[in-house]
């Protein structure tokens, strides 16, 4: 099983704007339309919220990628491009290796979320769970998810 991470966020300028410059330049790999445009993909009515999707091995190995590295740098960065959000913008769940998560997938699995808060169905980094028929999580010996 792989992990599906898409997550949200609501612009505080249009993209075309050079305060945008950094954000835009940062992304190491993201959601794009078949003609290479990530801005295209607008599943909420909400103009502003783009949305971004990605897929791991692990838990831990995608919180590495998102947490560490060239990204670090650009999380450290996000207020200055995204809005902070009070519900949950980011959410979790396991897909089969020979599959990629759908935008409309994302958008149920983070309504879940919100609705239901972290269950086996749509979780978060903080409260993960491990892919099916995979061992529990032990977060007493300090990973999250067997890789």
């Amino acid at each position: 099983m792989h992990l599906a991470q898409p997550n949200i966020g609501r612009l505080v300028a249009p993209l075309s704007e050079p305060q945008l410059a950094g954000f835009v330049a940062g992304f190491v790999w993201r959601l794009q339309t078949e003609d290479g445009d990530a801005t295209a993909i607008r599943p909420f009515e909400d103009d502003q919220l783009l949305v971004n999707m990605s897929v791991g091995r692990s838990v831990q190995a995608l919180a590495d990628f998102v947490y560490s590295g060239p990204h670090r740098a650009i999380m450290a960065r996000r207020r200055e491009w995204i809005v902070p959000m009070r519900e949950a913008f980011q959410v979790l769940w396991w897909v089969p290796e020979d599959a990629l998560p759908s935008v409309g997938d994302a958008v149920d699995r983070l309504a879940h979320l919100r609705e239901h808060g972290p269950t086996p169905f749509a979780f978060t980094f903080r409260s993960s769970f491990p892919a099916p028929g995979a061992a529990p999580i032990r977060r007493d010996q300090g990973w999250l998810c067997p890789t």
